[in-house]
């Protein structure tokens, strides 16, 4: 039984000079990372001091954002270094009870909590890691995962909440930086929402007028193709028909006018002849098999009296053309 409780008196003082050593670690190493969070903070808050002194209070009221979550980032390392500090005055109440005293829950439950929020930050985790084996895994998961009764410290969990602060909050900030630095701030709130709403506006109505430009302007485009393409078609006719006319190089009006009757009258003969070819194909197409042969010399007499036909207007044609090329010639002389 002696041995037991030396071994285990032993063992609660390996875990409490432990404990002090990794507070005392966690304790430098929160004076470098609050340095370092101090510097991010002027910095942000130096960008919003430039954009009011300029006169861009709305941007500076978005800005802001970032100066409260380094703000935040700030407290929460102060607010470890003070427990850290708290433990280390009172680490002997840790060493002498297997439970966690119900003076350090709070302590020992945010700084489990912190822990779990800070990503570099060892000493930290391992400070988490000495307190789970500790006081158990079900105090350490209560603590993390902000159970009934947890008695995490409000503040810590204010400060690591990864929610956006609202209006008021930065507003009211603003108005601190503002007073601090002696900046006379006109930020109203029903007129920056007046001013919101006619910004929405102007973008809705740029929008729309946007659109109607570029309807009009492909409209616009499309005439403008459609014009070219009729006034490229007219060019290339009014070419081939100079070209026509160049190919055709007439001594007199007398040789002109021939061949233009000439030419008529052969396309009437060969239309008249079209025209009657094409009456003879729709007939009778459904006879017998019967009647072929005597369809085939019915046919090829229909033929030839088309060609006889043919060659009687082709004959009728030369001649009509012989009768204008007097009347011309006669004309011609005439007007000699």
């Amino acid at each position: 039984m002696g041995k037991t409780l030396d071994a285990l008196i032993g063992r609660s003082s390996k875990t409490a000079r432990k404990l002090n050593m990794l507070i005392k670690l966690a304790i430098s190493r929160i004076s470098i990372l609050k340095n370092h969070q101090i510097v991010r903070c002027s910095q942000a808050e130096s960008d919003v001091i430039e954009l009011l002194q300029l006169g861009y209070q709305e941007r500076a009221l978005i800005r802001v954002e970032q100066v409260i979550k380094e703000q935040n980032a700030l407290d929460a390392i102060v607010l470890i270094e003070n427990y850290c500090r708290l433990l280390v005055e009172r680490t002997e109440m840790v060493k002498n009870s297997r439970e966690c005293p119900d003076e350090l829950k709070e302590t020992v439950s945010t700084l489990i909590f912190a822990a779990s929020r800070c990503g570099e930050f060892p000493e930290l985790h391992e400070i988490r890691v000495l307190f789970t084996s500790k006081f158990g895994r079900e105090f350490a998961k209560r603590s993390v995962e902000l159970r009934n009764n947890c008695q995490v410290y409000p503040k810590m969990i204010q400060r690591f909440s990864t929610q956006q602060p609202s209006l008021e909050s930065r507003r009211n900030f603003l108005k601190q930086i503002a007073k601090h630095n002696g900046i006379a701030l006109q930020l109203d709130h029903e007129a920056f929402d007046n001013s919101k709403e006619e910004k929405c506006e102007d973008e809705h109505v740029h929008t729309l007028v946007s659109k109607e430009s570029n309807t009009f302007e492909a409209c616009e485009i499309k005439a403008i193709t459609e014009e070219d393409h009729s006034t490229k078609a007219a060019k290339s006719c009014e070419i081939s028909l100079s070209e026509s006319v160049k190919a055709r190089n007439y001594r007199d009006a007398e040789t002109a006018a021939q061949d233009a009757f000439e030419s008529a009258a052969y396309a009437a003969v060969a239309a008249r002849a079209a025209l009657e070819l094409s009456r003879l194909e729709s007939l009778d197409d459904d006879d017998s098999d019967d009647h072929s042969g005597s369809h085939h010399q019915h046919t090829q007499y229909e033929s030839s009296s088309i060609s006889e036909t043919q060659a009687g207007r082709g004959e009728e044609a030369s001649e009509e053309v012989n009768y204008l090329k007097l009347g011309l010639k006669s004309d011609f002389t005439l007007d000699k």
